[in-house]
Formats: C-alpha cells, sequence, structure tokens
C-alpha cells in the first residue's frame, strides 16, 4: 500500500481547528439547529417559530431602555445564609457558584432609566440564578422597586422569571409573597402602575404573588405559567391536559393575562400602555 503515502513531504496536514463551543443551540419547540450570533441579532427569537429562548436580565434591560439611559439600584443587596441550610451542597456555596455563574448577585436586577424619554423603574428577574428562586433578596429587591416608584410617581415594570420561592430560604422566603403584595397593594391606591410581564417560565410562589397582580399583565409568547407544574397536575388528578395547558396562549384565552408581546415589539407595546394608562 505505499501508493497511499504521500511522497510531497512538503505539503503539510491541515491541523484541527478549535471551534469554539456553544455557537449552536437546537430550538426546543421546532428542532431547528441554529446559528447562535444569528438568534441573538433577532432578540433570540427563532425566527422559524417563534420560539422565544431564555435569555439574561441585560438583553431586556438594553431592548427596553433608551441607549445609555439607565442606572442600576440596589446593587449592595446581597443574600447571606441565614438557617445554615444544606442538601445536596451548602445554599452559601449554591450563592457563591450562582454569582460567578451569572454575574448578579442575586435572581433580580434593578434598574431606572428611561423608556422613550420617560422614567421608569424596570426589575428583571433571572432564571440562571438559582432558578430564578424568590428569596428575602428579591423580595426585598421587589419592595424596594415599588417604593421607589411610588416616591418618585413613576411606572413600575417587573420582567418575571422564576421556578417558585427558594427553598433554602424557608419560611423568610415565603414571607416575600405577602411582603410584596402588601406593597402592591398600598402603590395601587395611590395611583401607581405597575406592569408585569411574564416570560419563560413564571410558576410557584411568583405567580401567587406579584406575577398576578398587575394593572395589566403581559407574558412572552410560549411562556410556561402556573403555580405546580403540568406533571405534578397531571399526577395528582390522574388525567390527560388539554393541549398547550399553562402556556400564555391558553392562559390568554382563560383570561388570566391581558396580552401577548414578542420581544420585537416589547418596547413598543409598553410605550403606548405607559401612555395610555399614565393619562
Amino acid at each position: 500500500m505505499s501508493w497511499f503515502n504521500r511522497k510531497d513531504k512538503k505539503i503539510s496536514e491541515d491541523k484541527k481547528k478549535n471551534i469554539p463551543s456553544g455557537l449552536w443551540l437546537k430550538c426546543p419547540t421546532c428542532s431547528e439547529i441554529k446559528y447562535k450570533p444569528e438568534l441573538e441579532k433577532n432578540f433570540s427569537v427563532c425566527i422559524g417559530c417563534n420560539h422565544h429562548f431564555r435569555v439574561s436580565p441585560n438583553i431586556y434591560r438594553d431592548l427596553i431602555f433608551d441607549k445609555n439611559s439607565f442606572s442600576q439600584l440596589f446593587k449592595n443587596v446581597k443574600s447571606t445564609d441565614p438557617l445554615s441550610f444544606e442538601a445536596h451542597k451548602k445554599y452559601k456555596d449554591q450563592l457563591i457558584s450562582a454569582v460567578e455563574k451569572t454575574g448578579y448577585n442575586d435572581a433580580i436586577a434593578c434598574y431606572l432609566g428611561k423608556l422613550n424619554d420617560r422614567n421608569i423603574l424596570l426589575s428583571i428577574m433571572n432564571f440562571s440564578f438559582i432558578g430564578g428562586s424568590m428569596g428575602s433578596v428579591v423580595g426585598e429587591c421587589v419592595f424596594r422597586s415599588i417604593d421607589y416608584a411610588d416616591k418618585h410617581n413613576i411606572p413600575f415594570i417587573l420582567i418575571c422569571s422564576s421556578g417558585g420561592a427558594r427553598m433554602q430560604e424557608s419560611a423568610l422566603a415565603l414571607m416575600q409573597l405577602a411582603k410584596t403584595s402588601s406593597k402592591l397593594a398600598k402603590f395601587k391606591s395611590s395611583g401607581g402602575l405597575y406592569i408585569p410581564l411574564l416570560t419563560d417560565p413564571t410558576t410557584g410562589g411568583v405567580t401567587a404573588s406579584y406575577g398576578m397582580l398587575g394593572d395589566i399583565i403581559l407574558a412572552e409568547p410560549g411562556a410556561l405559567i402556573g403555580f405546580a407544574g403540568p406533571r405534578v397536575i397531571k399526577q395528582t388528578i390522574g388525567e390527560d391536559l388539554p393541549a398547550g395547558f399553562q402556556t400564555s396562549e391558553f392562559l390568554l384565552e382563560k383570561g388570566f393575562i391581558d396580552h401577548i408581546v414578542s420581544r420585537k415589539e416589547m418596547k413598543t407595546k409598553l410605550s403606548r400602555i405607559i401612555n395610555l394608562l399614565s393619562q
């Protein structure tokens, strides 16, 4: 098989090129493979089926605010481990890992800025931080956001993405439902405008509190919204669930939310709603 050997030693074989990982994503709805940089140009929305991929808070921040018009609030509020909770991993170690992974102090980021030259307060939950779970810090930041919006007479927009209350904080996490809901009631009584925008997923204690207490409730297309998950409900009642159960489209049909808004039109729709309801 000597004829198989290369005679010209001057010709070098190409070395394998290192291709960066994470450049390609599979759409969970249509199963098409997407080139990530092109997907991001479309606000991380699948061109083929309109599936809205989960994104970090900075994507929503840059999408909604006027350029260079925002500043972050409550940056120094950080979670502690008051119960010394430990399961498969110590809670304090989970917090350290989540901060390193996301670059955020907790599962929420709060900003003051302008939306089409109008001042708003925007808080954005982060599902990548321990499943967007609501602990003491998330509840405190929502409380402070409402208080700030009330004192300065500006609209409050909250983008929700959460698996529910943070079990590592036990009853301290559950207390945030009453804490935020009562603060919202006072905000509304003084004429404040509150708009929650529900993204995939919005479940558990967030749905049971400030997620469903808006003057007008918006949601992204195809978002999972509910209290318990569909598998838990199916196992409990022992029956198959309706098609599209707990999606934003299903909830819109049943009257639980007011409007479905895609990312492309999010800033425009929010601006129109604020202008209409603030008059």
